[in-house]
């Protein structure tokens, strides 16, 4: 097996939970378990995809502010979740809100998550902070990056 499919198998089965095999299991029930669970987690990632777009589809004269957000490197929460810190600075002469779409990928910068954070009545010539959470369990090396910002 090539490393990037024992990755995805080891995935897969931590995502249904499987972490033995009983004498009944055989190969193709498996493999059966293992392509359920990425389908699942594929169906995760596109209803997380589509709330992110909704989200952004509700602000309504919103300025790109994709430059002024910075986010924290990743950690893990208590319940296993992925949470990045999200710092928006708003340049403009008066308060301002943020949604701030942050996207979760793995070590090939596959995504495997996105959300959107709000950082709320941010002052003039100030800074707001927010904390962005997966929607789920990540597994491995996660990175995050900022996908798109709008001020409002």
């Amino acid at each position: 097996m090539t490393r990037w499919t024992t990755a995805a198998l080891l995935t897969a089965l931590a995502l249904t939970g499987l972490t033995a095999c009983s004498d009944d299991d055989s190969p193709s029930s498996v493999a059966s378990k293992v392509a359920s669970a990425a389908s699942r987690a594929g169906d995760a990632v596109a209803s997380a995809t589509a709330e992110a777009g909704r989200r952004f589809d509700d602000i309504k004269n919103g300025v790109d502010a994709k430059d002024d957000v910075r986010i924290g490197a990743p950690a893990t929460a208590s319940d296993g979740r992925t949470t990045v810190a999200v710092t928006a600075a708003n340049r403009a002469a008066s308060a301002k809100s943020f949604a701030v779409q942050v996207d979760f990928t793995d070590q090939t910068g596959k995504l495997v998550d996105t959300v959107v954070v709000t950082v709320p009545d941010v002052p003039a010539g100030g800074t707001g902070k927010g904390t962005a959470r997966s929607t789920h369990r990540l597994s491995g090396d996660v990175r995050a990056k900022v996908s798109r910002a709008v001020r409002y």
